[in-house]
């Protein structure tokens, strides 16, 4: 589960600052950034509990997943925790990041720079996505963008989370700290999209999967 805002001064001031603080790339050239301009380029993705074809439901496995979205409660809480204001809108969310991984500790400074509500067409025809984006500011350890999307194909009833990245190394003025991420930063990224996935799916079947069970008793559309 994310961490709820403490009473202590120290952290509502750091979401005040990340709030302001200068983004680290230019979204407004987000298609540039590419595995050949020397960007790493991750996306992987998970499938979910599906659902009847049509429209997501409000109890399953979509909305299940949308809210476990909000809440930042997929990450792997060993890697990644994120400490933001629960009260706050989700658009332009400050979000500060802590990563732990063997002997290094990162404080990440990110804030959501777009929220997904769409209905649009894919591959397989007529899907609804939600989700949405945070960007790395000024002070974090990379550059770049990380997309999380819940997404429902309306004709199967398939639902899939899917985590899209694009990211550089930045700045790390700590030596110890820039050496330490050169030798597993890649792998950091790694793990945290796999475990996220992982953590994805088991949350929203715990939710979502007694709604399931109820609507092939009750005989109200799912076989």
């Amino acid at each position: 589960m994310p961490e709820r805002l403490p009473l202590d001064e120290r952290i509502i001031a750091r979401l005040a600052e990340i709030g302001v603080m200068e983004p680290t790339v230019d979204l407004a050239k987000r298609d540039s950034y590419v595995a050949a301009s020397g960007w790493n380029v991750d996306a992987r993705e998970a499938p979910l509990l599906s659902e009847p074809p049509g429209p997501p439901l409000a109890d399953g496995s979509f909305g299940a997943a949308c809210d476990i979205l909000t809440q930042y409660s997929f990450p792997p809480s060993r890697l990644i925790r994120g400490t933001f204001d629960p009260m706050a809108p989700l658009a332009n969310r400050a979000m500060l990041l802590t990563a732990t991984y063997l002997w290094l500790r990162f404080e990440l400074p990110v804030r959501v720079s777009r929220v997904i509500d769409t209905q649009r067409h894919g591959p397989k025809g007529a899907e609804r996505a939600w989700g949405y984006s945070y960007q790395t500011l000024a002070g974090h350890i990379e550059r770049g963008e990380i997309t999380f999307e819940i997404i429902k194909n309306e004709a199967s009833g398939d639902v899939v989370f899917r985590i899209h990245s694009f990211s550089q190394t930045g700045h790390i003025s700590n030596i110890i700290n820039r050496l330490g991420f050169r030798l597993v930063g890649r792998r950091l990224q790694r793990r945290f999209a796999e475990q996220s996935l992982l953590n994805m799916q088991r949350l929203v079947a715990a939710r979502a999967a007694p709604q399931v069970a109820l609507r092939k008793t009750d005989g109200t559309g799912v076989t």
